[in-house]
């Protein structure tokens, strides 16, 4: 604690400018005051040493992702851009059968940004990455012009190892296979609709931004012959759906009635004539398993807090190869299409 107090003294600023992008002393002090002081990184090196052990199992896989967050606003109800792209980038691996160990961070900052939201956003970073037991090790720091970009720019990349014998893929999908979802749907696209503030909606949702690694290592357990997962991040539940049975070639059908959305969601969504199966997740995500597994799997999940509300909401048919059906509430069915743009900007 005292090594972090004197580390604080030396940033005097209290918002962010061109001399903290340099590579001089202002630099060198921000970086050490908002960043390293809260990730601890190993050494000062300008890349991470990783411990070969996690590759000790004959037959385990590294598994790599990157991803960037634009999100606006900064900050939301349950979460922010520090959250969410920790949260995000662990559970791209997770869902992969990885499990994650270790991110890198680069930050662009706009000139003028408060300093203070800087440390909230790392703190809010940290408590992600302790959340899912992985360790924050490189980053990179960028300052650009006021008017450059908004604020602030997170890309995180995540490194994880994936044991032997664990294959999950989008191509494994076969005619009765069961999709599960693992949560509510919808929440973080509806919370970032209303926290702009442009429609004077008001409503009591929260983002769902939350790791996935602990809810992905109980279905895996309960449910070995899983076929694959997704993360129903940017274009939602339906894009997910698409990508899968597009890749399987197989039909997927899914009952509108058994879909868990909020009542708020949904209020949200008739309001503004949106589709909540295209809203985005941060903490949401949909499995396939074997009709013989797939009770087990529900169970799994519902057995993690992550997971509480988790359902079956449909399976995978013989049909068009690629089409995703809905039974809808009045009984009809409709084709659920992969989203050609995007129903709200800059959600993640």
């Amino acid at each position: 604690m005292k090594q972090a107090a004197q580390t604080a003294r030396k940033l005097r600023a209290t918002h962010v400018t061109l001399a903290h992008g340099g590579g001089g002393k202002a630099m060198r002090d921000l970086i050490e005051d908002v960043f390293t002081s809260r990730f601890k990184p190993d050494g000062a090196e300008d890349q991470a040493r990783l411990e070969p052990g996690a590759l000790a199992q004959e037959g385990a896989k590294l598994a790599f992702t990157t991803d960037s967050f634009v999100v606006y606003p900064l900050e939301f109800p349950g979460g922010d851009i520090g959250r969410i792209s920790v949260c995000g980038t662990v559970n791209d691996l997770a869902v992969g059968g990885a499990t994650p160990l270790w991110l890198s961070a680069s930050f662009i900052l706009e000139e003028g940004i408060e300093v203070d939201l800087l440390r909230r956003v790392v703190d809010s970073m940290c408590k992600a990455a302790d959340e899912a037991g992985v360790k924050i090790v490189t980053g990179d720091t960028k300052v650009v012009e006021r008017g450059s970009a908004d604020k602030l720019f997170i890309t995180t990349s995540g490194v994880g190892v994936i044991p032997s014998g664990r294959n999950l893929s989008a191509t494994s999908v076969r005619e009765g296979d069961v999709a599960i979802v693992s949560g509510l749907l919808g929440d973080h696209g509806a919370t970032i609709l209303a926290a702009r503030g442009d429609l004077a909606i008001n409503a009591d949702i929260r983002s769902d931004g939350q790791p996935l690694g602990e809810l992905m290592d109980a279905v895996i357990n309960a449910a070995p012959n899983l076929r694959c997962s997704r993360d129903a991040t940017r274009g939602g539940l339906a894009s997910a759906l698409n990508e899968i049975a597009e890749a399987s070639a197989v039909s997927i059908l899914i009952d509108e009635t058994l879909l868990p959305l909020r009542k708020e969601v949904r209020g949200v969504c008739e309001i503004l004539g949106l589709d909540p199966l295209y809203l985005a997740n941060e903490g949401a995500l949909v499995v396939f398993a074997p009709e013989s597994e797939a009770n087990a799997a529900l169970e799994a999940m519902r057995s993690v807090k992550a997971g509480k509300n988790a359902a079956i909401i449909g399976h995978a048919k013989s049909g068009i190869a690629g089409r995703v059906e809905m039974k809808t509430i009045f009984g009809g069915a409709r084709i659920v299409e992969m989203l050609v743009g995007e129903q709200l900007p800059r959600i993640c």
